[in-house]
């Protein structure tokens, strides 16, 4: 398959030699600009990343003489793994739980992503993907990383500082103030943070946009994925309503919030059936 099919295939239907194809364009600098984009988007998911990518996407990543886009598509490739590996470790485990990529990999991936993110003299748009990559693997320097973001009066940087409140502790205080954002992008990121975090003080903004007609559909979205997390017992019967929604997109979002309650969550409703 070439670039532009595996991209409009579902990753579990690629063939097993789609990480081949990934890994020819990256290193291919005679390839378009737009192919090689391409290539460290998809090669970032869970199906094909490994060390050998990794290596291909840090390659592109640390060359000063690539273009910023490229660049910082290549760092954001990383998320998936790196949280992957943070969450599950490195200790003996069934081959289905193993993380992708090797521990020795994983510390050069988050050392060189520091290292460019202190390195001003990086273009802004890589310094907030490599913060957007690593902050999904904790570390100490994240949080005044992530501090100094927020408070920043760089549009651009605020929105990475919400988006990153996903993964770091210690920001509810910044979540519900961002939740009162005129601006949308930062609003949608913001309700994402109060589901990850499980900021109940999140409660009634987020159970608003559910509840109130017209709102726009990446706020409904991203409330309905996050509601659930919040209170759980409170949001179900929402979330079931929401299940049955004409419109695709919710009807799913809602299916997979209810998928990931507790089944002591039900108990009221006799249980429900996926």
């Amino acid at each position: 398959m070439n670039l532009k099919t595996l991209r409009d295939t579902p990753p579990w239907e690629w063939p097993p030699d789609a990480g081949k194809t990934f890994h020819q364009t990256l290193t291919n600098r005679q390839a378009t600009q737009a192919d090689r984009i391409l290539a460290a988007e998809l090669a970032g998911d869970f199906v094909v990343i490994n060390d050998e990518l990794c290596e291909d996407l840090l390659t592109v990543v640390r060359d000063s003489s690539e273009s910023p886009k490229l660049r910082a598509t290549a760092a954001i490739a990383f998320g998936a793994a790196l949280e992957h590996a943070y969450t599950a470790g490195f200790d003996e485990m069934d081959d289905l739980d193993a993380p992708p990529i090797t521990e020795e990999t994983f510390e050069k991936i988050q050392a060189s992503l520091h290292a460019l993110f202190l390195d001003e003299s990086n273009p802004k748009e890589l310094r907030r993907r490599v913060l957007e990559a690593s902050v999904r693997a904790q570390e100490e320097w994240h949080k005044e990383a992530v501090a100094t973001a927020y408070k920043s009066s760089d549009r651009e940087w605020k929105l990475t500082a919400v988006f990153c409140m996903r993964w770091i502790d210690g920001f509810d205080k910044q979540i519900l103030e961002a939740l009162e954002s005129k601006d949308q992008e930062i609003h949608v990121e913001a309700v994402h943070a109060a589901g990850n975090s499980e900021v109940k003080g999140a409660w009634r903004h987020v159970s608003d946009l559910i509840k109130r007609h017209g709102t726009p559909k990446p706020l409904l979205l991203a409330a309905v994925e996050a509601i659930g997390s919040i209170r759980p017992k409170e949001a179900k019967d929402m979330l079931l309503r929401l299940a049955s929604s004409d419109d695709e997109e919710i009807s799913e979002a809602a299916t997979d919030a209810l998928s990931m309650l507790e089944p002591d969550d039900f108990e009221d409703f006799g249980g429900w059936v996926n």
